[in-house]
């Protein structure tokens, strides 16, 4: 991701949007509780998100890689101004990041990578990083009945969803998890164990 941001992000702004999207991504973190984030949200065991959006506070464990990656990103950002804001990502500006500068940078993201963009269609946008995430994740579900409901359930809690009934929509997303659900209600019907 830092590669698509080389030649129009220098130093600090480049490390800090290459650093939020990979942290999107591999999290599936909203983009309202990533640029949220302070130096005392990131812990040993993962990153506290306080008061998301449905004013609850979780703790999302991070993999040791991705751990590693925000610590470096962390001693860089720690010795460039504002050193009195505890905001991970900030603007060139020295502000706490916005929503439109991710949406911006992100766009100049995509087009730089070449991402495909067909007309009528809906363009990627940063909220797409926690869509894949969470397809991806129910993807590589168990099989059994048991398993699919406990792992949905821890989903929606890692998701930061209110309710796993907004985590169901996202069985939906993907020909491949259409495809496991037609199997499953066809063995279903035909009498074999689900």
């Amino acid at each position: 991701m830092a590669a698509a941001f080389q030649p129009v992000y220098q130093g600090l702004r480049r490390d800090t949007y290459s650093t939020l999207f990979a942290l999107l991504a591999c999290t599936g973190l909203r983009v309202s509780e990533a640029i949220g984030l302070c130096y005392e949200d990131v812990t040993a065991d993962g990153l506290v998100i306080r008061s998301s959006k449905f004013r609850k506070s979780r703790l999302v464990p991070l993999h040791d890689t991705a751990q590693a990656h925000l610590v470096r990103y962390l001693e860089r950002r720690r010795r460039q101004p504002p050193f009195d804001d505890p905001h991970l990502f900030v603007s060139m500006h020295r502000k706490p990041l916005r929503l439109g500068n991710v949406e911006s940078a992100f766009q100049t993201a995509a087009r730089k990578i070449g991402l495909p963009r067909n007309r009528g269609q809906p363009r990627a946008t940063p909220h797409s990083l926690r869509h894949t995430f969470a397809v991806r994740a129910l993807e590589t579900c168990p099989d059994d009945r048991d398993h699919i409901t406990q792992h949905l359930l821890s989903l929606s809690t890692y998701l930061g969803h209110a309710q796993a009934a907004n985590t169901y929509w996202y069985l939906e997303a993907t020909p491949e998890l259409m495809r496991n659900i037609a199997e499953r209600c066809e063995r279903f019907l035909t009498g074999e164990r689900p």
